[in-house]
């Protein structure tokens, strides 16, 4: 009985070290970049456009991430509140530096679809993930990107 205590013990304690580099290794493996819109962005829409499988009309927007989401959900309202669609997001990598921040459209045809928005300053933004209406229009016609200027409204008169 005590040698089948000791042997039992020593099983545990074997593991201890396995646990320690896992650990340790694990404090090197890249973490999963997060969707970087900082706040709340506000922008003034001037054609119909989807976000996920909803259109939403011509229009002032506010988009901000609900905070504790995972993935990265965010949410995109009409000024007067009476419209209000969530979505998920990834993270995503400018080209360059945006010298303002702005909301990028997918056009297909006549049809726009929300696709990415960027701060001002930041090469990291928010990729939307790609619906099936997208997917759908992306088939039929090439892409064109549109941009809206977007802008954070507590730093509006700065």
């Amino acid at each position: 009985m005590l040698i089948n205590n000791l042997e039992h013990a020593r099983g545990r304690y074997s593991l201890l070290p396995l646990f320690l580099t896992l650990l340790f290794a694990m404090s090197f493996w890249p973490a999963r970049a997060q969707a970087q819109i900082i706040g709340r962005l506000e922008a003034d829409v001037p054609f119909q456009f989807h976000v996920g499988n909803m259109t939403l009309p011509a229009g002032r927007y506010m988009i901000h991430e609900l905070k504790g989401s995972e993935p990265t959900v965010m949410q995109i309202s009409s000024a007067d509140g009476r419209l209000s669609v969530l979505f998920g997001v990834e993270s995503a990598q400018a080209r360059t530096t945006p010298e303002k921040s702005e909301l990028l459209f997918n056009k297909y045809g006549d049809g726009f679809f929300l696709s990415e928005m960027f701060d001002e300053g930041n090469v990291v933004g928010s990729r939307l993930f790609t619906s099936r209406d997208e997917k759908r229009a992306s088939k039929e016609n090439g892409a064109d990107v549109a941009h809206v200027t977007a802008r954070h409204p507590q730093q509006e008169g700065n």
